[in-house]
């Protein structure tokens, strides 16, 4: 059993966070790439930016523009094989940005 040592306030590091993350994940497209990307993980397989430009008829230019903004913020890293850049979730971040949104909720503590 993991004891996590969390007050349940948002300090200034979870905010960056949630605005970056956020605003990776602010635009539609973005979204439905990311969530691909994540199942095809979830499901061991690799993605690459052409199997992107097939799966969404979006131009490679545009698909390439949408992960520079998703691997930017951190939710996404890379892994270069050959010619070629595979896209993975980064499941630590992810987590923390859940978390970090989580305690949004939470009331905030006097200073």
């Amino acid at each position: 059993m993991r004891i996590r040592k969390d007050g349940g306030q948002l300090n200034s590091e979870d905010v960056r966070l949630i605005a970056a993350c956020s605003d990776a994940l602010g635009h539609p497209a973005r979204v439905e790439i990311f969530r691909y990307i994540y199942s095809e993980n979830l499901a061991r397989r690799q993605v690459c930016n052409k199997d992107l430009v097939e799966r969404f008829s979006l131009a490679q230019a545009t698909v390439s523009q949408h992960l520079n903004r998703l691997v930017s913020s951190g939710l996404l890293q890379t892994q270069s094989k050959g010619t070629r850049s595979y896209y993975f979730v980064n499941i630590g971040l992810l987590g923390s940005y859940v978390n970090a949104i989580r305690r949004l909720n939470l009331p905030a503590a006097d200073k």
